[in-house]
This record gives structure tokens, C-alpha cells and sequence, in this order.
């Protein structure tokens, strides 16, 4: 069993993983664009804060035997993560709708701090 703050920490984990994924796949795509010298150090610096926020969560729910077994998409609409803990694996099902907004909102508030620095 898994407390309520490590449950946090694996939703954040997820999370994070999900959107450095994503941030992968678009990569591959904006390196063809003919302005690709313009966005790839913006999407570079994102995926670097992203990386290392997706690092810190997963170094931290190591320390407590916890990591990711299997990610599984059931349809199209929800999906099952298997977590292993000391005790036990877990089953968590996602709704990947609402995955998918809150990698928005993450990379859009990231874009949005670094913008509020310069």
C-alpha cells in the first residue's frame, strides 16, 4: 500500500513522464520545419526542465522501492499502470483525456515561467 503523498508523487511522475514523451515524439517533427532553428532551443530548454522535474519524482519514489512495471493502454480512453511497491503491485487506471490536459497545463506553465524570467 502506498500513502496518500507517494500516490501524489507517482500521479506527478506519470505526468511528467508522459509529457517528456511527448515533447520526444514533437522533436522529431519540428526538426523537419524549415524554421526549426527557431523552436528547437525553445522546445530544448522545455524538455530539459521537464527531464529533470520526470528525474527528481522517479529518484523519489525509488528511495521508496516504488517504480513504474507496465504501462498499458486499455482503449481509447483509459489506460492501467502497474506500479511495484515493497509490499505489493498496485493497479492504477488513467483516463488519458485527463492525462493529456494536465501535460498541457504542465508544459504550458513551464513555457509560461521561463517567459516570466526573461
Amino acid at each position: 500500500m502506498i500513502s496518500f503523498e507517494q500516490r501524489r508523487l507517482m500521479h506527478k511522475y506519470v505526468v511528467y513522464d508522459m509529457a517528456v514523451q511527448s515533447l520526444q515524439r514533437d522533436y522529431k517533427v519540428i526538426e523537419n520545419l524549415k524554421l526549426s532553428k527557431v523552436y528547437l532551443p525553445i522546445l530544448d530548454k522545455l524538455l530539459d526542465d521537464i527531464s529533470q522535474e520526470c528525474y527528481n519524482s522517479k529518484r523519489l519514489l525509488a528511495k521508496d522501492k516504488i517504480r513504474v512495471v507496465k504501462w498499458e493502454k486499455i482503449d481509447e480512453y483509459f489506460s492501467d499502470l502497474t506500479v511495484a511497491t515493497a509490499g505489493e503491485d498496485l493497479e492504477l487506471t488513467y483516463a488519458n483525456m485527463a492525462l493529456k490536459t494536465q501535460v498541457e497545463k504542465i508544459l504550458l506553465s513551464h513555457k509560461n515561467k521561463d517567459q516570466a524570467l526573461n
